[in-house]
């Protein structure tokens, strides 16, 4: 188990387990103790490399390494036991769990085998884009799906080189440290476009030929800015954590705004009444099994995203057939935010929904029935702060409402799609 921000160290984690054979589970540095006990509970990990400050909110009976005890490790100059031999995996044996979010319940832990490592080859090739001696950085942050296969997994499968960088957002500064690094792929969050084309100048970075996007729509007036100003187009692209990446507006292609692009090719898909569904075996990525041992049987997986495609071929996202939130690249599980709210104690009954939002494509809203206390900006504040110390801040909402009652149905569930519509 990982708690590492964008660092060395999490790569060498990651390398360290697949090379001996371990299974590897890097977790976001935004968790907190209750999200970590979720993970601990149904994982088991023998052991936890992380930052000695995000290993105070680990419970017990983990052993953990610090950073200062990664460091002694690598020091050459200091008495070393013999490195564990390299272990000969089967592409079917576990190597990765990422934890994915859900509508009723806690987070389900998902696990991919050792073929989702070279199975990366064909996103890295087709849509990430990178070649042979260039320079990749992809912003994402330690514990999603997509920072284990594009921060470093996928340039490396090209023979790029990797940019990590273990720092807060800042607009300008990130046009800054890829010119001066002289990057030439840029993978970054639809928000993080949004905001760099709304809060700095956009100039021509002389190394850069290609952008991609993936996490959710990007829109085109995003796009246009990046053309208009930059010369470079950012490259939408979708995958799931179960499925690894399914398409993208592929190298060698147009870009065309506002779409997801094209299946990769050897993958296979169709469109079932508005819903994209992908056939497992075509995909190299899709995953093995659900950490409690759920394994899909089938052979169409549904992705519970809508879609449209076009004459051409080329997808366009249109929603979530369930209640998962979208924001920022993050999906959200409902009941994630509503269980971290409910531990308030003025809260009686909570729903949590998405909102438009300009830059973040969706932000949170939740609904609050309360118990004895009286509605107020003050309380609405503090059952935002409430949520950001019981659960990752990223799942917070930012819109807290108060409602007398809440929708149902008369099974007694929340009606959420009717609070969606306001």
């Amino acid at each position: 188990m990982m708690l590492v921000g964008n660092r060395i160290e999490w790569v060498l984690s990651l390398l360290a387990c697949w090379r001996m054979g371990a299974v590897a589970l890097p977790c976001s540095t935004q968790l907190r103790r209750h999200d970590l006990e979720v993970r601990v509970a149904a994982a088991d990990p023998k052991l936890c490399v992380g930052e000695e400050a995000l290993l105070a909110e680990m419970p017990g009976g983990v052993g953990t390494m610090t950073m200062d005890e990664v460091a002694a490790v690598l020091d050459e100059d200091r008495p070393q036991e013999t490195p564990a031999p390299v272990e000969e995996m089967g592409p079917e044996d576990p190597a990765l769990i990422v934890f994915t979010s859900g509508t009723t319940g806690e987070p389900r832990g998902v696990i991919h085998a050792y073929r989702y490592l070279e199975g990366q080859r064909a996103q890295a090739e087709h849509w990430l884009g990178s070649l042979e001696g260039e320079l990749v950085w992809c912003t994402t942050s330690t514990g999603w799906s997509k920072s284990a296969r594009n921060v470093f997994l996928a340039p490396w499968l090209t023979g790029a080189a990797a940019v990590i960088h273990d720092g807060r957002f800042d607009p300008a500064e990130r046009l800054d440290i890829a010119e001066a690094l002289g990057v030439n792929v840029l993978c970054q969050a639809p928000t993080e476009y949004r905001m760099l084309a709304k809060r700095t100048a956009l100039r021509p970075l002389p190394a850069l030929r290609r952008m991609v996007s993936a996490g959710e729509p990007l829109e085109a007036e995003t796009i246009a800015a990046f053309r208009d100003a930059m010369g470079v187009e950012p490259a939408d692209g979708y995958g799931q954590t179960e499925t690894g990446h399914v398409s993208g507006n592929l190298t060698g292609e147009p870009v065309k705004p506002g779409s997801m692009g094209k299946p990769l090719p050897g993958i296979e898909t169709r469109i079932i009444d508005g819903e994209l569904q992908l056939r497992a075996p075509s995909s190299p990525t899709f995953f093995s099994r659900y950490l409690d041992g759920e394994r899909f049987e089938g052979e169409w997986w549904r992705t519970g995203d809508l879609v449209r495609e076009d004459e051409d071929g080329y997808l366009y996202f249109e929603g979530r057939d369930d209640d998962i939130i979208l924001s920022s690249g993050y999906r959200i599980g409902p009941f994630e935010v509503e269980s971290a709210l409910l531990s308030h104690p003025a809260v009686a009954e909570a729903a949590a929904v998405a909102a438009p939002d300009p830059e973040r494509g969706a932000i949170v809203r939740a609904i609050v029935v309360l118990r004895e206390r009286q509605p107020s900006s003050e309380l609405a504040d503090e059952l935002k702060e409430h949520c950001k110390q019981e659960t990752a801040p990223y799942k917070a909402p930012r819109i807290v409402e108060f409602a007398n009652e809440l929708p149902k149905t008369t099974s007694g569930k929340i009606r959420r799609a009717k609070l969606r519509r306001g």
